[in-house]
């Protein structure tokens, strides 16, 4: 009977593997106390952890290629694997782990997840370095924002753990039936969220072609503000009154985009009449004169002052100024100093600035311009109609 017994333990497949012998010197750290274990163990998890503090003070104090920051990043991750690693065998935990993934499906199944984790970790170092080659490459090159580097970074980093998650779940099951039921998903939420979807991509388009960026002084069909926040489906407007505006970023590539600050300066045109009764050529010199002495003002591009129209009562001036860094507070402020300057100019060289003005003028009428006075009866008869009598 005991070597009935004995044949099924001997060779048996793991699954009914609890008869299996363990191996006495299996590992290579072993006569410690418990005491000393510990003590160990509070060693390697803080060398651990020491490693690691210092490597992000490395990545954050110091100005690195990618490569040196990818060495860096594959070091710690060795020294952490490797402190597993010490942990589980001083703790004489190698032969329990080995039957524990013999257990779950065998030595084939225990290969796959090893190689399964391989791949995770593999992925999480790559998007490390991505992201530290983003950021090397935006700082160089100076032609990417900080919000789009970000959006960059993320999209990256969504790419390499699908393409990671993938090869896992291809190493467990077909990936055939699995891509087909995918397939309908996404038209059935295609179909149901297309404006949603239409938002997302037109995100996108906004993050990457840079019409504007967040502190931008924007306008957008009949909303004007701050652009305070981009994101994936909204655009986040903050309004003079201190309203904040969602639009959908679909209806912001839709329609016409007015950026006042890309350019760095603003023109600022005031409108202004001299009197018919003035020289035009010396009002216009007066009124250049005033605003070129002022502080909210460029002097490049100088001031320039431009005759646009014969009004009802006066000749009208378009005083143009030019501001730097535009907003919409310096340029209430540049416009109120260039009005202020142009009056007190005009009062002091006698510039006149008319009030609107009617002349009225009659026709030539047989007998002279006829006035009715008051109290006479509009249609008095005359003659023998006055009298009554035929």
């Amino acid at each position: 009977m005991q070597s009935g017994t004995a044949a099924p333990n001997g060779t048996g497949n793991g699954s009914l593997g609890v008869a299996q012998q363990r191996p006495d010197d299996l590992s290579f750290l072993h006569g410690f106390s418990f005491v000393e274990q510990v003590l160990l163990t509070l060693v390697v998890v803080a060398a651990v952890v020491g490693i690691r503090y210092l490597s992000r003070r490395w990545h954050s104090t110091h100005d690195h290629d990618g490569w040196q920051h990818l060495t860096v990043s594959g070091t710690v991750a060795v020294v952490t694997a490797v402190a597993i690693f010490l942990l589980v065998d001083l703790w004489d935990q190698v032969w329990e782990l080995g039957q524990a993934l013999q257990n779950f499906g065998g030595q084939e199944t225990a290969g796959t997840v090893l190689i399964a984790g391989v791949v995770l970790g593999a992925t999480y170092a790559l998007t490390s370095f991505v992201g530290r080659a983003i950021q090397i490459t935006a700082t160089s090159a100076g032609g990417i924002s900080d919000h789009q580097r970000e959006v960059l970074y993320r999209l990256s980093q969504i790419f390499l753990y699908s393409v990671g998650i993938l090869v896992v779940i291809s190493l467990f099951t077909n990936l055939g039936s699995l891509l087909v039921g995918a397939g309908f998903l996404g038209i059935i939420v295609g179909m149901a969220a297309r404006q949603t979807l239409g938002a997302v991509l037109a995100g996108f388009v906004l993050m990457f072609s840079r019409p504007f960026e967040i502190g931008d002084w924007v306008e957008f069909d009949e909303v004007e503000g701050v652009v305070t926040d981009i994101g994936i489906v909204n655009t986040r407007v903050q309004t003079f009154d201190g309203e904040i505006v969602n639009i959908p970023n679909d209806q912001v590539s839709a329609n016409t985009i007015v950026n006042r600050t890309r350019k760095g300066r603003y023109r600022i045109e005031v409108e202004v009449g001299a009197d018919y009764d003035d020289d035009p050529r010396d009002a216009a010199e007066v009124a250049l004169d005033s605003v070129g002495e002022l502080d909210e003002v460029l002097d490049v591009p100088s001031p320039q002052v431009v005759t646009k129209r014969f009004g009802d009562s006066a000749v009208v001036f378009g005083v143009r100024c030019w501001i730097d860094n535009p907003s919409k507070r310096r340029m209430w402020r540049a416009r109120t100093a260039m009005i202020e300057a142009i009056y007190e100019s005009f009062q002091a060289h006698g510039v006149k600035i008319p009030f609107p003005q009617r002349e009225l003028m009659a026709r030539n009428e047989a007998g002279g311009f006829r006035l009715r006075r008051e109290g006479s009866r509009r249609d008095a008869p005359t003659g023998e109609d006055a009298t009554g009598e035929e």
